[in-house]
């Protein structure tokens, strides 16, 4: 998917005239949504998508990088990395570790297909999040990113007019599987889950 892009240099900070933002692309329409976003903006002469690597390049010998990654997240509402050119910015987030991803599990209520993608919709807005999966059969979303599942919740049941609550919260880098019941910011839970088998503290909780 690529626009027709000339690349010239200067003297600014995108001398190469060549911008590689990292943005997570998981179908046609995010490709196409982050085309229509960039293309046309400000010294932007084109745009090539690399879904598979999720990777954007921008070309425009004026083009501003911190501008033009600043258009893209603002309005896709997804994160968005300036990996090249590097600046004073990126180049201190490089010494900052990589968030952690997970997994997280949530309870809502989806009765029909149109439900799924109101609610899927919703949660790729999100900063951090890379993948949404609704079951209307189960009535949960499994949602992965580097987002807290608490600020998550916080996102969702603010902005989809729906009740969310966790179930499960997976660190996919370590393994880690984590009742949520066990963790005191996650309190939006089934009170079975409290006093099941995987609860080592259930015998003590009143």
């Amino acid at each position: 998917m690529t626009c027709v892009a000339t690349n010239n240099q200067n003297g600014n900070n995108n001398q190469e005239g060549v911008i590689v933002l990292g943005v997570y692309i998981h179908c046609e329409g995010c490709a196409d949504e982050v085309l229509n976003h960039l293309r046309g903006f400000q010294d932007v002469e084109g745009v090539e998508i690399d879904a598979k690597n999720h990777k954007v390049t921008v070309k425009g010998a004026n083009a501003d990088p911190i501008k033009v990654s600043e258009r893209l997240r603002i309005k896709s509402g997804k994160h968005v990395e300036l990996i090249s050119p590097q600046t004073q910015d990126n180049k201190e987030e490089e010494k900052k570790p990589e968030p952690t991803v997970s997994e997280v599990v949530l309870k809502v209520y989806i009765h029909c297909e149109g439900c799924a993608n109101e609610v899927k919709h919703c949660i790729l807005k999100m900063e951090g999040v890379q993948t949404v999966n609704p079951d209307v059969a189960k009535n949960e979303v499994t949602v992965k990113g580097s987002m807290e599942p608490k600020k998550l919740v916080e996102f969702i049941n603010k902005r989809g007019g729906r009740h969310y609550e966790i179930l499960k919260e997976t660190d996919i880098d370590k393994n880690d599987q984590k009742d949520a019941s066990l963790d005191d910011t996650h309190q939006l839970v089934f009170a079975p889950q409290l006093f099941s088998d995987e609860n080592p503290n259930a015998c003590s909780l009143m």
